[in-house]
């Protein structure tokens, strides 16, 4: 019977011409492969997305500040949010928006305001993309940084291990840092002009916390020399109100259905988010009282937003109970997150 198979060459049959192909060919292969992932990696590395960090304005590296390393996810923005940088003065700032038209429209979003002297570039009337860097140069003018005290509150907690009339102090208060930049004009050695550019917390204030004993003789010291292993404090505790600002906060709160654990919440969110500076104004975007991103958000509550502590409060109110279902629950994740 003929055999019908196809006669096929062994690799010991190849002759030295034909190995010389091959060996080329895999050469050629090889060049082809390692161009494709280094084009890969080159394009990764220019189209890496980047996180808008909550940062200080005068230290790139610092981490100790409002919202931890960066912002996961960001508060405010959606699929449309475009960012754009703006540079005053050569310092960079991120302005938020979703209906940006061009310029000027970044600078009112801003709420960034030209000065009769001040350059553009682009134009006020050009368009924008999110890749549009603005630049304003003032003539004059100078990036000036300050650093103010941000005050600490008292925070009481029972506990069964005092008996009750004791107190004992848990933990000692201190004040925090609030850093403002601002952009300054000067006369004669006097300010004539200051805009502020930035103002966020640096380091957060730390509460002086005081122990309020709940126990009685029997609880506090067992029979027959057992050693009692000492409870720790029960709750978040009750905050005593502060300034203005808290005082209205607290009895809002209260006459609202809210309880005295709400209100310890609400100030040491805030307090770490702003330091109850209502224009507090992050490099990232974010402002007010909650850090809001973007502040304009908060309009939801009132025309007043930028200035109004009380309707900057109602909206973060409304916005950690539709996020975390209450204000301890926002509370709850932020000392897992160091953001909310």
């Amino acid at each position: 019977m003929a055999n019908h198979r196809r006669q096929m060459s062994t690799l010991r049959s190849l002759s030295k011409r034909q190995w010389t192909r091959i060996a080329a060919f895999f050469v050629a292969l090889g060049l082809l492969s390692g161009a494709g992932l280094a084009s890969r990696s080159f394009y990764a590395a220019e189209h890496h997305a980047t996180h808008v960090t909550a940062y200080s304005a005068t230290d790139s590296n610092a981490q100790e500040v409002s919202r931890g390393s960066f912002r996961e996810p960001l508060r405010g923005a959606s699929a449309n949010t475009v960012y754009v940088t703006v540079k005053i003065n050569g310092e960079s700032r991120v302005v938020l928006g979703d209906d940006f038209t061009d310029v000027k429209s970044v600078l009112d979003a801003g709420d960034i305001t030209l000065e009769p002297n001040d350059t553009v570039s682009p134009a006020l009337d050009a368009k924008i993309a999110e890749s549009t860097v603005i630049s304003i140069n003032r003539a004059g003018a100078k990036l000036e940084t300050s650093q103010s005290p941000i005050a600490f509150n008292v925070v009481k907690k029972e506990t069964s291990a005092l008996l009750q009339g004791q107190q004992k102090v848990e933990t000692e208060g201190k004040a925090g840092v609030m850093e403002t930049t601002s952009l300054v004009t000067r006369a004669g050695g006097k300010i004539v002009d200051s805009n502020i550019f930035a103002s966020f917390v640096k380091s957060a204030p730390i509460d002086k916390v005081i122990l309020v004993g709940t126990g009685t003789r029997s609880s506090s010291a067992p029979a027959g020399g057992a050693t009692k292993s000492t409870p720790a404090p029960a709750g978040i505790g009750t905050t005593v109100p502060a300034g203005a600002m808290q005082q209205w906060a607290h009895d809002y709160m209260l006459s609202n259905g809210y309880s005295e654990a709400d209100f310890s919440a609400t100030v040491f969110i805030i307090s770490h988010e702003s330091g109850w500076r209502v224009n507090a104004m992050n490099p990232s975007g974010a402002y007010g009282l909650p850090q809001a991103l973007p502040g304009s958000k908060m309009s939801s509550m009132g025309a007043d937003w930028a200035t109004n502590y009380q309707t900057q409060l109602r909206w973060f109110w409304g916005y950690c109970a539709g996020r975390y279902g209450s204000v301890q629950g926002a509370y709850s994740y932020w000392l897992s997150h160091h953001n909310y």
